[in-house]
């Protein structure tokens, strides 16, 4: 089982949810972030004053996934949240040791 971790332009949410739905992928958490990377932010005019924001409104979605369907998941994320300009995001993948169905006590990946 692995955690995909992913930073996302905000209004790519839905298209992501979207293409990972026919994968059955059932559950995914999403987040509020800000952060910058090589876009490093940008300048804005705010009452004829200059000013910079260093961190950026992001997306941080997570989604529990089997090891089968890994490949699949990183594909349509990768797919969904391309626009191609900077700033598009990035994909992390960890382990999950253990993953526990609180409302049953199922565990492992019959958990997801």
């Amino acid at each position: 089982m692995k955690l995909i971790t992913a930073i996302i332009k905000p209004f790519k949410l839905d298209e992501v949810h979207e293409a990972l739905a026919p994968l059955g992928i059932q559950g995914m958490t999403s987040y509020d972030v800000h952060g910058f990377g090589r876009q490093k932010g940008h300048t804005e005019l705010y009452r004829g004053a200059e000013y910079v924001i260093d961190f950026l409104l992001k997306l941080k979605i997570e989604v529990a996934v089997s090891d089968e369907l890994l490949d699949d998941a990183i594909r349509v994320i990768s797919k969904a949240a391309y626009t191609g300009k900077i700033g598009d995001g990035k994909i992390f993948v960890t382990p999950l040791n253990e993953v526990i169905r609180v409302r049953t006590g199922e565990s492992g990946p019959t958990a997801l």
